[in-house]
């Protein structure tokens, strides 16, 4: 049996192409999406996590059916042990979750954290990795990307988004870079193009949940 996965997704309309955590086409099975009214990304996306809400999240993980569940925001890291408590299945908050695995192999100055937005993202979301705070690197506020989330817009340009995203780590990369980690999980469908651009392995939400529950993601995002 193919697994199903079950998201908890922000309340966002912006578009989700395939390879998002929040289309469809992601997955080898058609997914159970939960959007959750209220969960605003200027809510989630915040230097703060401690202080995020979790009634709505603790109610909709009730009235998940996946064989996995998973967050549609890495920001939600903070609450990983929270909320994977609350389940007997695979619980994902966010790519993040693989500094458990990735920080035995790779050291702050060899990997990469690519996030939607560095300012916001902290010490708080790395829990027990501090010492990758200087790892990351986000999307500035006029990538086309950035602003079609942060403002919810109802169009997409991927081929814009992803020269974009390349760029930025093209020309950023150093000689010690050798693995690069995607917290948003808006970014997996540009990882071909990233893993092209800069030679390097790339782990984002969509690996974490194949790993974690194999034969979930379509072949073709796995």
């Amino acid at each position: 049996m193919i697994p199903r996965v079950t998201v908890l997704q922000l309340d966002t309309h912006f578009p989700r192409i395939a390879g998002d955590i929040g289309n469809a086409e992601t997955y080898a099975r058609p997914p159970q999406i939960i959007r959750i009214a209220g969960a605003f990304v200027q809510q989630i996306v915040t230097g703060n996590p401690q202080n995020i809400e979790m009634a709505l999240f603790e109610e909709a993980l009730s009235h998940a059916e996946g064989d996995i569940i998973v967050t549609s925001c890495g920001f939600l890291s903070y609450w990983q042990a929270h909320l994977a408590a609350l389940t007997d299945r695979p619980f994902i908050s966010s790519a993040l979750t693989a500094l458990d695995h990735l920080s035995a192999t790779y050291t702050p100055e060899e990997l990469r954290i690519l996030t939607f937005d560095q300012a916001s993202l902290g010490a708080a979301h790395l829990g027990k990795y501090p010492e990758y705070l200087n790892s990351i690197l986000g999307l500035l506020p006029a990538h086309h990307l950035r602003q079609v989330i942060s403002q919810n817009l109802s169009a997409l340009d991927p081929d814009k988004a992803g020269a974009e995203i390349t760029a930025l780590l093209t020309e950023t990369q150093t000689k010690a870079h050798r693995h690069i980690l995607l917290e948003c999980t808006n970014l997996p469908p540009y990882r071909a193009a990233i893993t092209s651009a800069t030679g390097l392995p790339v782990t984002d939400i969509l690996t974490c949940i194949e790993a974690a529950c194999a034969g979930a993601i379509a072949p073709e995002f796995s």
